[in-house]
């Protein structure tokens, strides 16, 4: 639609200032069981001109309004009270999270009327298997699994609402403070139901620069001085964690993980159902953020291939939501990307192709590294290619299924294949930290189970006779990948060893028992 094609033109900060403005203007509203949609809403607009709203399930019926102005939530919390509990004790931090009951719930249940529910989760794999038969292509198959998994509009602002809840705690210590979301609640490639990852930010760079020009003097403000960023990011973290934890409505399982890598708090926000990590501002991941964001954007086949290798490689168990050896969604997420750069004509430019498109805003250095490239989505050609996804879906298997992960890693700044710089198994360059490899968690057994896969995949799809399964009602193309092998039927598994490549297929499965690499050189080397 013309409409979708104008909202994707604005550049990633653009929407997540829009966005987070909007989560100012926005409560959250737990409704009774049984009520009248049309008088909520006429109650409401009594406090202002409400500019939009949805509802949805999470442990009853939730409503998230959002008010043309910020100053109709004021009203509003005029009129809320604060709850009478002889039981408990409440904190009395009054949030933008309110519980409406009916005043007579007899007489008026009788009103009650059906409420469009808007969805927060995504179908099981089996009812999309389901869904997919019904597609006439593996193209429309993959653009149905990217309808049912993609975040919809109001789980975006749902996620940004949960940003905004916990800036009203940080503003409390540092007024000025922000809270943004990063990955993939924002870069386009998140799926329902993912975490939402957010960091505090003190940086309100632009307004003080100018500022600091006028008169005579320098001036600063006398600050707590402490040996290390990293210190600092703990203590502010820790005392912002305990806030969550003493003082947020609906906060609950709070974790504070200050010794990681990254310092990060967990914690479950209940009114929402998403599972927060809030740390504290990490500008490079907030460029991959705005990377994947740009890629999402280009063209509508990046993300259909990028979900339905997630997808595939979850059913497979080649990811998993846990950390440890195997791949993670942003490493296969990239090997995607490198895929498309690899095409001929490429699909989507290299790093630093759109590095040379960066003007004097983009320019950008963190921590010695170079991370410009174009913000401006209008700068960047489209592609000449004109591949259909049933095309790249199977050579995107065909294609790994054959790489030299010996010797080759994946850049993609150059969108070439380059020797590896140290023996990892899986060598993903990190684009913006260029001596860091994304994928360095990757063993040797997992990455043999990523290519067997990918082979055995790439296998199925060439030797499918599309009519006959639609015929016999089997499920065929992007169906019959999003079924574990060992299931789908074992005399058609024995049957396929004896066909085509059989032999490369049973020295695989020899070697991976064997988890040996030298004899997996063996079967791979063919």
């Amino acid at each position: 639609t013309d409409a979708e094609v104008n909202t994707r033109k604005k550049t990633f900060a653009e929407v997540q200032t829009e966005q987070l403005e909007q989560a100012e203007r926005t409560v959250l509203i737990k409704c009774p069981p049984k009520f009248n949609e049309k008088k909520l809403l006429q109650y409401l607009s009594s406090h202002g001109n409400i500019k939009s709203h949805f509802f949805f399930e999470n442990r009853g019926i939730h409503a998230l309004i959002e008010f043309s102005e910020k100053n109709s939530i004021a009203s509003l919390q005029d009129a809320i009270g604060v709850p009478s509990a002889a039981e408990y004790h409440v904190v009395p931090f009054k949030s933008r999270l309110f519980t409406f009951m009916l005043k007579n719930p007899v007489s008026q249940a009788a009103e009650e009327t059906p409420l469009h529910l808007s969805p927060q989760s995504h179908i099981p794999v089996n009812e999309l298997i389901q869904k997919l038969c019904h597609a006439d292509s593996i193209s429309s198959q993959m653009y149905t699994l990217l309808n049912e998994y993609q975040l919809t509009d109001e789980n975006i602002k749902l996620r940004y609402l949960v940003c905004s809840l916990v800036r009203d705690f940080a503003r409390a210590y540092f007024p000025d403070s922000t809270v943004k979301p990063f990955g993939s609640s924002v870069n386009t490639f998140g799926k329902l139901g993912c975490d939402v990852d957010m960091f505090l930010d003190f940086h309100d760079t632009q307004k003080h620069a100018a500022k600091t020009k006028k008169g005579p003097f320098d001036m600063e403000y006398q600050m707590k001085r402490l040996p290390s960023e990293r210190l600092a990011t703990q203590k502010i973290l820790s005392v912002v964690g305990d806030c969550l934890d003493s003082f947020g409505p609906g906060c609950v399982s709070v974790q504070k993980i200050l010794n990681a890598r990254c310092p990060l708090v967990k914690f479950s926000h209940q009114p929402t159902g998403f599972q927060c990590d809030l740390s504290v501002s990490n500008s490079i991941a907030i460029k991959s953020s705005e990377l994947l964001y740009i890629y999402g954007c280009l063209d509508s086949r990046v993300r259909a291939l990028v979900f339905s290798v997630r997808c595939w490689a979850r059913v497979h168990g080649l990811t998993n939501s846990i950390p440890g050896t195997w791949i993670t969604n942003f490493s296969l997420t990239m090997m995607v990307m490198f895929f498309l750069q690899r095409r001929s004509p490429p699909i989507i430019p290299t790093l630093d192709q759109l590095k040379e498109l960066a003007d004097q805003k983009d320019k950008l250095v963190i921590g010695g590294y170079d991370c410009s490239f174009v913000s401006d989505l209008s700068k960047i050609k489209r592609t000449k290619n004109t591949e259909t996804l049933d095309v790249l879906l199977g050579d995107f298997f065909e294609y790994y299924g054959n790489f030299d992960f010996r010797r080759n890693s994946i850049n993609l700044r150059k969108g070439k294949e380059v020797n590896k710089p140290e023996s990892s198994p899986l060598y993903i360059w990190n684009p913006f930290e260029q001596d860091l490899n994304i994928s360095k968690n990757v063993n040797q057994p997992q990455l043999e189970k990523f290519v067997a896969t990918a082979r055995e995949t790439a296998w199925i799809l060439r030797k499918e006779e599309k009519a006959q399964q639609m015929i016999s009602k089997e499920p065929w193309g992007l169906a019959a990948l999003l079924i574990p092998f060992g299931k789908s039927n074992s005399s058609k598994m024995k049957n396929r060893m004896k066909g085509i490549g059989s032999e490369t297929i049973r020295n695989l499965l020899d070697s991976l028992k064997l988890n040996n690499p030298n004899n997996l050189q063996k079967a791979v080397g063919k």
